[in-house]
């Protein structure tokens, strides 16, 4: 498992949520999120395919 992928699962896993700010064909940049106030924490810039399939055509985690 890669570790973008890894990371983002480790993130969903704890409670917290992600959205898409930017996406592309070959990449995402994702807002990482609190559990509770939704306030950006981190950012993910990845053009993992493997995280590009966990996501799919999601623009956020509680889709």
């Amino acid at each position: 498992m890669s570790e973008a992928l890894t990371r983002l699962l480790r993130w969903e896993e704890s409670g917290a949520t992600w959205r898409v700010l930017v996406r592309t064909p070959d990449a995402v940049e994702l807002s990482l999120l609190t559990c509770d106030a939704g306030e950006e924490v981190d950012r993910l810039l990845t053009a993992d395919p493997a995280v590009l399939e966990h996501i799919g055509d999601r623009s956020r985690s509680e889709q």
